[in-house]
């Protein structure tokens, strides 16, 4: 079903979850795994930090990653890749907002959602608010 899975990461905490899910949908399914980020601006340090990015997932997965930086908006960038490998899902955290917004979709995720014709898995960043057992949301005391 998934021979190829795309994680676009930008190395934020809020993306975090979405790597460990590119690493298990990829595990489960034996699929090519390629790590995307996207860097806006053509600085070599933002390279660098990009580059070390994904050296450092890279590392942690239990399978080859094809790790990839790509230049320029990232919505539009993160769409382009996928299309072009032929990708059979793209793998995204969200940026939610504070407060009771906090589970809308990040202008990037919900831009991908919308124009990507890959589909797209977006995954949620769970913080000390929301019950990590169930994943329900739920306030935790």
């Amino acid at each position: 079903m998934f021979e190829t899975v795309v994680v676009a990461t930008d190395g934020s905490e809020s993306t975090e979850r979405a790597v460990e899910a590119s690493f298990d949908l990829s595990d489960r399914f034996d699929a090519e795994l390629h790590a995307l980020t996207v860097v806006e601006s053509n600085s070599a340090a933002a390279h660098n930090r990009a580059q070390e990015l994904l050296r450092d997932l890279a590392d942690r997965a239990d399978r080859t990653v094809t790790t990839v930086i790509e230049d320029g908006a990232p919505a539009t960038a993160i769409s382009s890749y996928a299309t072009r490998i032929d990708a059979d899902v793209v793998i995204m955290g969200i940026r939610g907002r504070d407060g009771p917004y906090r589970y809308h979709l990040g202008s990037v995720a919900e831009t991908v959602v919308y124009e990507c014709p890959v589909p797209v898995l977006t995954v949620h960043h769970l913080d000390g608010g929301v019950d990590e057992e169930t994943e329900t949301g739920t306030e935790t005391e």
